[in-house]
């Protein structure tokens, strides 16, 4: 390696690649692959991020596997989905629930730095895009600027953002725009 360390888009995966249901105001991942729906403009997003050199890589925190609402299959199976039509380069899930103390369920950082370390990213100059105040705060943990997609939920908002957004669509044009300035 020349050491230069690489540039990355952490993505999580539910409200931010492919349509969230949503119930009393609340977001909840699609429980099989006939649930999923790959919201409007990912996919272009997708590909000008990887165009302009980014490594993807989606985070995403899955706690319904460990309060058995959900298979651990039923996830890997929706993310092979997703991967299948999608540049994505690496899926790192957490499948504790909030009680269970690990440092990979956001808001902690442990699949951002786990992520960076396998595709020698920096983290400094990497963003986090979320719909939830847990992938915000993960990403700021981490030391990357942070997108929230604002999806008008019911429920605690992150205390700060670097950017809000209504789409990737709309976060992938700020990151290639602001990219395109730091050449010119």
């Amino acid at each position: 390696m020349n050491g230069i360390k690489r540039r990355a888009i952490f993505l999580d995966r539910d409200g931010v690649i492919n349509r969230a249901l949503v119930r009393e105001g609340k977001p909840y991942p699609p429980a099989s692959i006939d649930e999923v729906q790959i919201l409007p403009g990912v996919p272009d997003a997708i590909q000008q991020l990887k165009e302009a050199g980014f490594v993807l890589i989606v985070v995403s925190n899955q706690p319904d596997v460990a309060r058995r609402t959900t298979s651990r299959e039923s996830v890997e199976a929706i993310n092979a989905y997703l991967a299948e039509r999608l540049s994505i380069d690496r899926f790192i899930m957490c499948y504790h629930d909030g009680g269970d103390n690990c440092d990979c369920r956001k808001p902690r950082p442990g699949m951002l730095l786990t992520g960076a370390r396998e595709f020698d990213v920096d983290l400094g100059v990497s963003f986090m895009v979320g719909d939830r105040w847990r992938d915000v705060d993960a990403g700021a943990s981490a030391g990357c600027r942070t997108f929230f997609i604002d999806h008008g939920y019911d429920e605690k908002q992150p205390l700060m953002s670097n950017y809000r957004v209504t789409s990737l669509q709309e976060a992938a044009l700020i990151i290639i725009t602001e990219l395109n300035n730091e050449k010119n």
